[in-house]
């Protein structure tokens, strides 16, 4: 077996996830365009089909504007749970390969298959191999990039979407990263690419010739980051069943709001933040709000109590305790509210652990 072939990461997604699903489920829908999203003023688009991105339709885009960009479009409202039993069985292909599977959401996952459960000599066969058993057994399509670590196979795998498979190889590492533009790594936003702009970098051969000092002068210990970046370098292992860190909901009001009248959106919020949180095998310790102006400014508070929070109604009233720090005026108007938790940590000597798990 050739070395570097015992070396891959793997990054997967499962391609337009849940418009595929609904097509696969639904017959007459499959060669129509769908589009997964709730209609109104206040939808963005989930997924959208093939025959759907045709006409323009992207995911995350307003429900309003895909409506107009694709009229004859089919609306679906988005089925969350079948998605996640459908993603699940994906997982259960990838485990006939690898135990090391590091999900990243629902349609997409890091997979290490440097010691492959069947002993397939490369990751590229094993790659094939996966995606044909994707294709036969669940009757979706799959994209994966397969390279020597996850942030090149991240790279490789929104190369040859949708329904490809693109292989990064050692060797072909500085042909395939050089050329491309900075604003592709990532971590690199709008901020950070005008700044390297003005710094006479656009693309990462340009990148590559800065050195580490100037880059750590430049963006502190993000620099270290584009450093590496820049040589193809990412040390980051695939963890399986990473801790949680944060989780949160979150709603778009039909019609913005006062902030005196986004109290019953916070309950409701807070009831769903409640069930989700009961399910983690570690406990909250910080009690986030978000809100967004009709402009689009997106405000966060958060507090973190002497004692996590032991009950619904304790969650409540902390995520209404943060509403009283918002001041931007009573003419002020919200289009969104979300409530989350983080600062997750082990259970171990948490006074709230009986409370919250009983």
């Amino acid at each position: 077996m050739r070395k570097w072939a015992r070396a891959k990461s793997s990054t997967w997604t499962w391609t337009r996830f849940y418009a595929s699903v609904e097509q696969r489920d639904d017959p007459e829908l499959r060669g129509k365009p769908v589009i997964v999203a709730w209609k109104g003023n206040r939808s963005v688009v989930c997924a959208a089909s093939y025959e759907a991105r045709a006409f323009g339709v992207r995911s995350a885009m307003p429900a309003v504007r895909a409506q107009r960009l694709c009229p004859d479009g089919i609306f679906l409202p988005p089925d969350f749970p079948r998605y996640r039993a459908v993603s699940k069985n994906v997982h259960e292909i990838f485990k006939r390969h690898t135990a090391l599977i590091e999900p990243l959401s629902l349609d997409e996952a890091y997979l290490d298959v440097t010691e492959n459960k069947t002993g397939l000599p490369t990751a590229t066969l094993v790659a094939r191999t996966i995606r044909e058993q994707i294709r036969q057994e669940l009757n979706l399509t799959a994209s994966a990039g397969v390279a020597p670590n996850k942030f090149l196979a991240k790279l490789a795998s929104d190369w040859r979407k949708p329904d490809g498979l693109f292989v990064i190889q050692p060797e072909e590492v500085d042909a395939f990263l050089l050329p491309l533009p900075v604003g592709r790594l990532p971590g690199v936003g709008k901020v950070t690419e005008e700044k390297l702009a003005k710094l006479g970098i656009k693309n990462v051969s340009e990148l590559r010739r800065l050195d580490l000092p100037m880059l750590e002068h430049e963006f502190g210990r993000y620099g270290v980051r584009l450093h590496g970046l820049a040589r193809g370098v990412d040390e980051s292992k695939v963890v399986p069943d990473r801790p949680t860190q944060s989780i949160s909901v979150e709603d778009t009001f039909e019609q913005d709001v006062p902030l005196s009248e986004t109290e019953p959106m916070i309950r409701r919020l807070a009831e769903k933040l409640w069930s989700a949180a009961r399910k983690e095998s570690r406990i909250a310790r910080t009690v986030v709000l978000k809100l967004k102006t009709s402009q689009f400014k997106i405000l966060t508070r958060s507090h973190t109590p002497d004692s996590p929070p032991s009950s619904c109604e304790e969650l409540t009233d902390i995520a209404l305790k943060l509403r009283q720090r918002v001041d931007l005026g009573p003419q002020q108007r919200y289009r969104l509210v979300g409530v989350g938790l983080s600062n997750f940590r082990e259970l171990e000597g948490t006074t709230a652990q009986p409370v919250l798990f009983e």
